[in-house]
């Protein structure tokens, strides 16, 4: 089944969305923007004096100028890897957008990347230029530069102070004089609809990370698709937040490419630990975050809330009446009175809250690459947050299922448009359309395997309603069968635990056990506060996860997620482990999924304690 129309948008087919870009790249829709929008605010980063350095896309234009002429002296073109490794900042944009004007691939990978894993990457990339920021990521790069005999240039773009060591050389020299526009149009002339944008390498959660072929055929259709999704025009200067990896496609799909085509303003949050306080100076209109970043909103505000009891019984009761509201509107039966109320609550206490955490600009709110908790994306859309889950994966280019404007939480959205999505013989969900990448880099095999008569499969287990909606059930790989052989979804179980106002974390256990076990991670901001208000007030994380007050306020929460669940699936011992987990970790990959063989490794005691 295929849904090829969403609100915003105009219906249109796989064959009309690959005429209507045929031909088109990267390079040709930025010229595009940059003849007619030039003097447009691009990209913002804040600097040491507590302000903002901006750049318009006219300034861009030149920079990538500056840096496609630099890298062609190198003799970098055609099919060539350059790979980037530099936190959320203004320069990646321009040296991602100059080495595909070359007809080169960036690669961008994870800054937290141990040495190891950059050779690996670098190494199967056969990157022949690294740029990377400066001293951290240098030192990594230089330790296992001998094993890399592709790489021929290293570049840093904030030199070390006590100097460079030998053979890197300043990012500065690759910003070529003397260069104008013109250069650009013929560079863009020569770049093909063929051309490899970027490698997008999997987390590795299964094996080796794969390097996900994306054209520029494949991005310039994706950016249509989420275009019609939204219901933009072709220039939308929209202020968005960049502040998730840009090794992520959705992160590169939305602050990177979108912005190269549609016009966003961007502004660049170099770390997500500061998330906080860019949203205030922000105030996104269109935002992008993985559930956890959710998640910790809605624990913050909610635990802020707790401080005066009586006001938060009285927010609760609203968040009930507008959450009611909010599903007679999407049933079509909302009333003049019930659209009164809503203002009400709004003018009353939501428009506030909204306001305090930087929220209260958003015209698309979206959350994807995990599960969120049904009952968290509820209560933003009650308090006036439109905040919608999204579907797909890297090898779509990012999006598959989102109906950021009719969205049904529980459902990840109808296909976006000029997408066919259908749920195979086998409950695989399955989708084709020019979204749909190229193949993985040097592995034929495992693209045969993924990539099956046009059609890519997901990998994930999904159901489809009447209206086209679908419901994403479980990863296919990841189900629990227990030793009793019931087949369990360990993330509608850990989405429910995660609502417990101390968890921060959970991971079902159970795979040919004879009953399902968790470990539950707590949340450092929720204990503080809950630490506070019980006279625990500097008890360390450890000590609260063995405090008996603290195991039975979650055996509580155990006790009511259980009920929503089959008596084979419901939880029947839980340890609680006083450590937070951080993405890029053992235990999470760097957009916060649990790494489940990290988890049973680290926790392995804890575990079999549960089953003795």
């Amino acid at each position: 089944m295929s849904h090829e129309e969403t609100t915003g948008s105009t219906p249109i087919t796989i064959t009309e969305l690959d005429a209507e870009v045929e031909g088109l790249t990267v390079p040709r829709r930025f010229l595009d923007l940059l003849a007619a929008h030039p003097d447009d605010a691009a990209v913002q980063s804040m600097n040491g004096d507590g302000g903002w350095d901006s750049w318009t896309w006219g300034e861009v234009g030149d920079l990538v100028a500056r840096a496609a002429a630099g890298l062609a002296s190198l003799g970098i073109g055609e099919g060539d890897r350059v790979l980037l490794m530099m936190r959320n900042r203004p320069d990646f944009h321009w040296l991602d957008l100059a080495a595909q004007f070359v007809r080169a691939t960036p690669v961008s990978i994870y800054n937290s990347s141990a040495p190891d894993e950059i050779a690996y990457l670098a190494g199967h990339a056969e990157a022949r230029v690294a740029i990377v920021e400066g001293d951290t990521f240098l030192e990594r790069l230089v330790s296992v530069r001998d094993q890399l005999p592709d790489l021929t240039h290293l570049f840093v773009i904030d030199p070390p102070a006590d100097g460079l060591p030998d053979g890197v050389i300043d990012a500065a020299d690759l910003l070529h004089d003397g260069n104008d526009r013109g250069d650009l149009d013929a560079l863009a002339a020569t770049t093909s609809p063929d051309d490899i944008a970027t490698l997008i390498y999997t987390s590795g959660t299964t094996g080796p990370p794969k390097g996900v072929m994306i054209s520029q055929y494949n991005v310039v259709y994706t950016v249509e698709q989420l275009r019609r999704c939204i219901g933009l025009p072709e220039h939308a200067p929209r202020r968005v937040l960049s502040y998730l990896p840009m090794a992520h496609i959705a992160e590169r799909m939305m602050s990177h490419y979108q912005s190269a085509i549609l016009g966003y303003h961007v502004h660049c949050c170099p770390d997500a630990g500061q998330l906080t306080s860019y949203l205030k100076e922000v105030r996104p209109e269109i935002m992008f975050g993985v559930p956890r970043v959710y998640e910790k909103l809605y624990s913050g505000l909610n635990a802020a809330l707790a401080g005066d009891a009586e006001r938060k019984a009285q927010f609760d009761d609203g968040v009930a009446a507008a959450s009611e509201i909010v599903q007679a509107e999407r049933d079509g039966t909302i009333t003049d009175d019930q659209r009164a109320t809503r203002q009400f609550l709004d003018d009353a206490a939501f428009a506030q809250v909204r306001q305090m955490v930087g929220l209260d600009a958003l015209e698309i709110a979206v959350t994807g690459a995990a599960p969120i908790a049904r009952e968290v994306l509820e209560w933003f859309n009650a308090i006036g947050v439109p905040l919608s889950e999204i579907y797909g994966m890297s090898e779509s280019s990012g999006p598959m299922c989102w109906s950021p404007h009719a969205n049904r939480p529980g459902s990840v959205g109808q296909a976006i448009p000029a997408c066919d999505v259908r749920i195979a013989d086998d409950g695989e969900v399955v989708c084709r359309g020019g979204n749909v990448f190229q193949g993985y880099f040097k592995d034929p095999g495992k693209s045969d395997e993924t990539l099956i008569g046009g059609w890519l499969h997901s990998g994930d287990i999904g159901e489809m309603d009447d209206d086209g909606y679908v419901r994403i059930v479980d990863r296919k790989k990841e189900l629990i069968i227990t030793s009793g052989g019931k087949n369990i979804s360990p993330a509608n179980l850990e989405s429910a635990l995660k609502l417990i106002s101390l968890v921060g974390q959970a991971v079902a256990i159970g795979d040919d056990r004879k009953f399902v076990s968790a470990i539950l991670a707590l949340d450092p901001e929720a204990a503080s506060v809950w630490a506070l208000a019980y006279d625990r007030d500097g008890v360390s994380l450890r000590e609260l996860a063995d405090d008996p007050e603290v195991i039975a306020e979650i055996q509580r929460g155990v006790d009511e997620a259980n009920r929503k669940f089959a008596t084979a699936a419901q939880i029947k011992r839980f340890t609680v482990v006083g450590e937070e987990w951080l993405p890029d970790s053992d235990v999470l990959t760097p957009t916060s999924k649990l790494k489940r063989r990290g988890i049973n490794a680290r926790y392995a005691t804890e575990i079999e304690s549960m089953y003795a």
